[in-house]
């Protein structure tokens, strides 16, 4: 619908628009917008990489901080064909502080051996109910004192600012800290991805994340904010899995699965559904643990003692069975792979999807490979 005006508006009118908004702009300076993306970000609701190809992340969980003598860990993930890898850092407010100079290192591993490579301060664990975990502000503080090791990896890091930071109590407080930290390290100069955990132990059964998400997202200046949901015992039934899940890929908020097990001590998750529900999303999802696990939850481990070829049976289905790692994991094109990991070359609309974003040079979610019309992942015309 045209709505120009039949007529050009006199001179004199033009010239009291003009000195309004000047006035305006003088006091209140422009609209904010989400700066430019230099690296891995949110795209309509979706994971994209720098070059606009979706980045469906399938990978494991490493907990570095506990085991730091354990560095080939990352090449076993690999590996097994993961595409991602996150890492266990520690802050020092709880356990022995994660140097600058190990964080360099773990980033050169993970570009060594092709891994996307997600970072988190453990030390937020269970705030508010565990006594000794620490808070996001000191996580975000952390993050900033890593500033010159992390500038220009935004391409190959993701920074979760803190594990679970919330446990059973006073988990109300999740949406306005989470807010506080990303503008925190926004305002420090931090323009790379953010993850951010739900609270409650990571698995939101109160919907504080799930009902807070679309405000969270739109406090970061770069829009660029990834919701994180521990999927364990609140997540027994296929039904509560899709529910959660559905929410934000239908509200076009990025969610991925940054944790989950096919056991434990708060009940038994399904993990067929939580695999086979983010397969048909395309979200990512992220299984916990590699090695190292005790205090009675051994089970999460995915091999044993930390050997990449005696896999246990939880690492026997994560990386080989239905909607497993071995069938759904792409690499990122950062590192010459395809990218994308949805396993479906589909979209709904019933056309293929493009193995490429610049084959849509106008941006409209169309692009043209193959002598024929193709879906951008993520883009106006992926529905």
């Amino acid at each position: 619908m045209d709505v120009r005006p039949s007529r050009p508006l006199p001179l004199a009118a033009v010239g009291v628009i003009t000195a309004v908004l000047g006035l305006f702009l003088a006091l209140f300076g422009p609209a904010p917008q989400a700066r430019a993306a230099t690296g891995i970000h949110v795209n309509n609701g979706r994971v994209v990489e720098a070059n606009g190809t979706e980045f469906v992340m399938r990978g494991v969980n490493h907990a570095h901080a506990w085991y730091p003598g354990q560095t080939s860990s990352l090449a076993g993930i690999a590996a097994k064909g993961a595409n991602t890898v996150r890492v266990v850092l520690s802050n020092g407010d709880r356990w022995t502080e994660t140097s600058a100079s190990e964080v360099s290192a773990i980033i050169g591993q993970c570009k060594q051996n092709k891994l996307i490579c997600v970072l988190e301060v453990h030390d937020t664990t269970g705030y508010g109910e565990d006594g000794a975990a620490t808070t996001l502000d000191s996580a975000a503080d952390y993050w900033i004192g890593l500033r010159s090791v992390l500038a220009g990896q935004e391409s190959h890091v993701i920074i979760n600012i803190g594990n679970e930071p919330f446990g059973n109590n006073n988990y109300a407080a999740w949406t306005d800290a989470t807010r506080n930290a990303i503008v925190k390290l926004r305002s420090a100069g931090f323009d790379h991805a953010l993850m951010v955990d739900a609270p409650n132990w990571g698995q939101d059964w109160s919907g504080t994340m799930r009902n807070n998400a679309a405000s969270v997202f739109a406090s970061d200046p770069d829009r660029n904010t990834i919701f994180s949901i521990h999927m364990y015992g609140v997540y027994d039934t296929a039904a509560e899995v899709q529910s959660y899940l559905n929410h934000f890929v239908d509200n076009r908020l990025p969610i991925v699965v940054g944790e989950f097990g096919d056991n434990h001590s708060d009940g038994n998750p399904d993990e067929d559904a939580i695999m086979a529900t983010a397969q048909s999303l395309r979200v990512g999802y992220l299984g916990w643990s590699w090695s190292g696990n005790g205090s009675g939850v051994e089970y999460l481990d995915m091999v044993n003692g930390f050997d990449p070829d005696s896999l246990t049976s939880w690492g026997q289905r994560f990386f080989n069975g239905a909607n497993g790692i071995s069938t759904t994991s792409r690499v990122a094109t950062i590192y010459g792979g395809t990218g994308g990991g949805s396993g479906s070359g589909t979209a709904p609309n019933g056309y293929p999807y493009c193995a490429s974003a610049s084959s849509d040079p106008d941006g409209d979610g169309w692009g043209w490979e193959s002598n024929r019309s193709c879906v951008v992942r993520g883009g106006a015309a992926d529905r």
